[in-house]
């Protein structure tokens, strides 16, 4: 057993002693700065844009700013997304509210007049059960395109793949368009360049591409002309829909996709609610796609770009 004696247990009580000493002082120094640089934060945090402290924080809390940075930067994100799909919605709402109120003040009347029997020849009551046909038909077409834009908002849009040629997929879209390209006086033509499968679901994609090709002939005047285009490149299938519509103005192009968009020039009558390029977007988007448009010659050019394998 160690026996210490006056001295050394002087000494080693003076060293604790000190010990202690310093370790308060080294404590009580870093809990300052540590309360100091945790107000800081907290103060940033509170602000209504929370930026990181300028003054110099701990590591641990360092870290903790530049997390708190990033979840605020994904909340705004997510906060201006949330706000620009309310705006569409209430475009949405506005358009689709005027385009159901036009047909079905017609038919209403057109009823009325049959039901009366205002109209008696034969000629004008079948051309009123004519129209009552044509705007019945854009009635179903325009709940078909609100359910379809639904599906995609909401996630539930299911797809069932099959290989498809590129070749079959421009040749629908050309059949399904023919007969309104034709009555509108528009050349339509449709050309692909190499035509190897895609993994795709042949309705969803064929509807998208259907919507890119009666966007066009409906933009186009009487002696235009209509190209779709089917080619791979860099590793990619691509369709390209080349129109004559006189070209979008720079500050639309971003907006063409968007919900209920229409320019200046489509707001007429039949010319649908502005729902055939979101849906043609979201339908390209779940196939792991992308599309794009931009002016061209005489009018604009949209591009959809496809995997060539399952996405």
């Amino acid at each position: 057993m160690m026996v210490l004696n006056d001295h050394d247990r002087a000494v080693v009580l003076a060293v604790v002693a000190s010990a202690g000493v310093v370790a308060m002082a080294v404590s009580v120094l870093l809990g300052r700065r540590l309360v100091a640089a945790n107000r800081t934060l907290v103060e940033a945090v509170r602000a209504d844009r929370f930026q990181p402290p300028a003054a110099r924080l701990p590591a641990e809390l360092a870290e903790l700013s530049r997390e708190l940075e990033a979840a605020y930067d994904r909340l705004a994100a997510s906060h201006e997304r949330e706000q620009a799909l309310e705006a569409s919605r209430r475009e949405l709402v506005a358009w689709v509210s005027h385009d159901l109120r036009t047909p079905l003040a017609g038919l209403r009347a057109m009823a009325e007049a049959l039901e009366d029997e205002v109209v008696a020849d034969e000629h004008t009551v079948q051309r009123y059960h004519g129209r009552i046909r044509v705007e019945v038909e854009r009635l179903t077409e325009m709940v078909d395109d609100l359910f379809e834009l639904s599906r995609i908002h909401a996630g539930a849009l299911r797809l069932s793949r099959e290989r498809v040629g590129l070749a079959d997929l421009v040749a629908e879209a050309v059949a399904g368009t023919e007969a309104l390209a034709r009555a509108k006086g528009v050349r339509l033509r449709g050309d692909v360049r190499e035509g190897l499968p895609v993994q795709v679901d042949a309705g969803e994609l064929g509807r998208a591409l259907r919507n890119l090709v009666v966007n066009a002939i409906r933009h186009t005047p009487g002696d235009g002309a209509v190209e779709i285009i089917g080619e791979v490149a860099d590793g990619e299938a691509r369709v390209t829909v080349a129109d004559a519509c006189g070209g979008i103005p720079e500050d639309d192009l971003a907006r063409v996709f968007d919900v209920a968009f229409r320019g200046e020039a489509a707001r007429t009558p039949g010319g649908g609610a502005g729902l055939g390029l979101a849906i043609a977007r979201g339908i390209v988007e779940a196939h792991a796609g992308r599309i794009g448009v931009a002016n061209e010659g005489p009018g604009c050019r949209f591009e959809v770009r496809l995997p060539l394998t399952a996405g």
